[in-house]
């Protein structure tokens, strides 16, 4: 069986129970408004869960006679995002609320699958609260809003204390550089056997989590990604081939897991391996570096089943440095999601309602501080309960002024396969680099119709 036929397996059996969750008299009933949401795939994280269910009974009792229907979906990131668009093609199966993740919000507006809010955002005085690059994120082409975000993120490097301390690394480390990062993952595999150096997520299993947590803070922080995007060029409004950057980035993948720097290359490729990383690689003292996002820490609240009181004493945290440590010396990626209302959901107006009472200044910052995000509303970023919650987040947002967004057009999705395939080649050592980069090269003219442009 050729190895794509077990993921589309997958997808099949999973559009099958998202069609069935969903019911086919979806929107029947005026009066209750239906939200799907992705539902963690570790059944002891239970932060949206809650979250949701408190908003839920905050809007039942501020409307009485109206429901709120929870329709949980509970897959790895690429499969919910395969269920999701197969919910949103039918009036019977949509919806009237879903959690679209940025990377593919473009995509589900090009295909007609969500309703532009604006009509309702200019009624919203709430609306003004939320940053501009954050509201960005949900615009499309055409000029319109089709998401209300609920956070964004940043992304640096995780490390632990004790194994630094055991391979004579500081406890307050701050590589200036990517050679600075290969060599203390040297360190760490010479004098802490039994531990694994580094992590960098890679290869297609680990879907966005590679491309994004991994390639992507290589490649903005290449030379060639001095300027806004070194994926897309938007003066000519075509896709970059060619960089030096993007061969520079794969070769750093390679490193890690050519000197065996990183995990077993099947656990790399295992699509649970952030789950791993997060419920045991961390907190079992078994990882002595992670390139990882601000939200890890969701995992080892009170009640997350992972509960890890001590991280913030055992774990060090330092930003992502540039290639060579040039101008601006940092770097990070940001994403987040939001909530959209599809095209075909019988219940907008009551949807938007719902986003409402989500998004007040008390409720948004619940989340926030719940799901270790960060906040996209001013108020709530000034709020000194915010950035005293918890240990990591004045870190994390203060990396919001070195942060990068993904180009995130409809040929996004496509585009971030393609760089999953070339990281994948390299670290199982099936490609060299420059076979990656030119089968890379290929990929992305057929992905983007030829909208290609080399650098």
């Amino acid at each position: 069986m050729r190895p794509t036929a077990v993921p589309l397996l997958l997808a099949t059996l999973l559009t099958a129970t998202a069609l069935s969750a969903c019911g086919s008299d979806s929107g029947s009933d005026p009066d209750t408004v239906k939200i799907s949401f992705k539902q963690s795939t570790d059944n002891s994280i239970k932060v949206m869960d809650t979250y949701l269910a408190d908003i839920k009974e905050q809007f039942e009792k501020a409307n009485p006679g109206k429901r709120v229907e929870l329709v949980p979906i509970k897959a790895p990131d690429s499969e919910y995002y395969t269920k999701l668009q197969q919910m949103l093609r039918s009036p019977k199966t949509a919806p009237d609320l879903v959690y679209e993740d940025t990377f593919l919000i473009n995509s589900d507006i090009t295909s007609g699958y969500l309703k532009p809010l604006d009509p309702y955002l200019a009624k919203w005085d709430d609306w003004s609260q939320f940053i501009d690059t954050a509201k960005e994120a949900a615009q499309a082409e055409d000029g319109k809003t089709y998401g209300v975000p609920d956070g964004t993120d940043t992304r640096g490097l995780w490390f632990d204390k004790a194994i630094f301390k055991k391979a004579g690394l500081p406890a307050d480390w701050q590589p200036a550089n990517w050679a600075d990062i290969l060599d203390a993952a040297r360190a760490i595999k010479a004098k802490v056997p039994g531990v694994i150096p580094m992590n960098i997520y890679t290869g297609k299993p680990a879907g966005e989590a590679a491309t994004m947590q991994g390639f992507e803070m290589l490649l903005y922080g290449t030379a060639s990604g001095a300027n806004e995007s070194p994926l897309y060029d938007p003066a000519s409004k075509k896709w970059i081939t060619g960089s030096q950057g993007f061969k520079d980035s794969l070769e750093f993948v390679e490193t890690v897991f050519k000197e065996k720097l990183g995990p077993d290359v099947s656990d790399a490729l295992d699509p649970n391996i952030a789950t791993r990383v997060r419920g045991e690689f961390l907190p079992e003292g078994k990882l002595g570096i992670n390139l990882d996002g601000s939200w890890l820490p969701q995992d080892w609240l009170e009640g997350s089943g992972h509960e890890w009181p001590e991280w913030s004493q055992k774990l060090g945290l330092a930003y992502m440095p540039t290639q060579t440590g040039q101008a601006p010396s940092k770097v990070s990626m940001s994403g987040g999601w939001t909530w959209a209302i599809p095209s075909k959901a019988s219940n907008p107006d009551l949807a938007f309602d719902f986003i409402r009472t989500m998004q007040t200044k008390e409720n948004a910052q619940k989340w926030y501080i719940a799901n270790s995000g960060i906040s996209v509303r001013t108020d709530v970023a000034e709020d000194p309960e915010y950035v005293k919650a918890q240990p990591g987040i004045k870190f994390f947002t203060d990396l919001v002024a070195s942060t990068h967004y993904r180009p995130a057009y409809p040929a996004y999705p496509k585009v971030s396969t393609a760089i999953q395939e070339a990281m994948e080649g390299v670290t199982t050592g099936d490609s060299s680099v420059e076979e990656a980069a030119k089968n890379y090269d290929e990929e992305l003219k057929t992905a983007t119709d030829n909208q290609v442009i080399e650098k």
